[in-house]
């Protein structure tokens, strides 16, 4: 679980670090070999619904066959407040003992009148993993996070933790 979680850290920093300047995201699959060599696919299709769906299939399929991969997603999220965006994060623990998080980190988009903000994360759902402990798996998240460095840099500078 700790790895898969540092590696979902990473690639939802990297989501941040692109939505950031006010783009949508284009749905990715970041990925580790067992070799420990990382990848990461892009999916754009003709509408971002299709591209997310592409995403989805191919962290299902395992294309690249690896120990574990991630989705993140461009998104909204209900919360308290209402509605905003976010990227939803799914990640995958490939092998003899599968495990899924899925994961959100809420943001609102810079606008005229508003900076970019990135809101605390969300765990929606931890499924097959034997050790099922949120404080670990959320600080192996923000282990991945910060070794992206310049996206790290980015989501500490405009984190809103309210």
């Amino acid at each position: 679980m700790i790895e898969t979680a540092a590696l979902a850290g990473f690639f939802a920093a990297h989501g941040v670090w692109s939505v950031s300047e006010g783009e949508t995201l284009i749905p990715l699959v970041g990925y580790e070999q067992p070799d420990g060599e990382r990848g990461m696919d892009r999916y754009l299709k003709d509408d971002v619904g299709r591209s997310a769906q592409a995403a989805q299939e191919a962290l299902e399929g395992n294309d690249h066959g690896a120990t574990r991969a991630v989705l993140v997603a461009d998104a909204y999220l209900a919360m308290d407040w209402g509605r905003t965006d976010a990227l939803i994060v799914r990640a995958v623990e490939h092998g003899l003992t599968p495990g899924t998080m899925e994961l959100a980190v809420p943001y609102a988009p810079p606008t005229d009148t508003s900076p970019f903000t990135v809101y605390r994360l969300q765990i929606i759902e931890v499924t097959g993993f034997a050790d099922q402990d949120y404080d670990t798996l959320a600080e192996a998240f923000f282990a991945g996070v910060d070794s992206h460095e310049q996206a790290a840099e980015v989501w500490h500078a405009h984190l809103d933790q309210s």
